[in-house]
């Protein structure tokens, strides 16, 4: 693993969608920007609903991507997705949702032998008796 500068995110919670809490139905997380020529939101007004996204709150390149553990995450759905990661070290494997307790045991064996970080290695292994 090479050497980077500290990993900084600069707007760690989603940005929260204008009117999300005055109607249900729009969802909080959900950022949509506004288009509105009247949109106090919009024409930054203070007040209104806090940041909106913009270049400012971009990481850096050099530490983009990257999990506070220091390495990216690659997502794994079976056994031979592991062998893509042969020759680095840079990668965590985080195991997909919908993959079976049972699958789920083989994956870890051969990430444990290759040597690779599993993010969520007790997931689902709680099942099994």
């Amino acid at each position: 693993m090479a050497s980077f500068p500290k990993i900084v995110k600069k707007h760690a919670k989603a940005f929260k969608r204008h009117h999300s809490d005055r109607y249900a139905r729009i969802s909080r997380s959900g950022w949509r920007l506004q288009k509105g020529i009247d949109s106090a939101q919009r024409r930054r007004f203070r007040g209104c609903t806090g940041p909106q996204p913009n270049i400012g709150f971009g990481s850096n390149k050099k530490t983009k991507y990257f999990s506070p553990n220091g390495l990216k995450t690659f997502l794994a759905k079976n056994e031979k997705d592991l062998d893509s990661l042969l020759m680095t070290k840079e990668f965590a494997v985080t195991i997909a949702a919908a993959v079976s307790a049972r699958k789920r045991v083989g994956i870890l064996e051969k990430a444990k032998k290759m040597g690779l970080v599993v993010t969520n290695a007790k997931a689902k292994l709680h099942l099994q008796a």
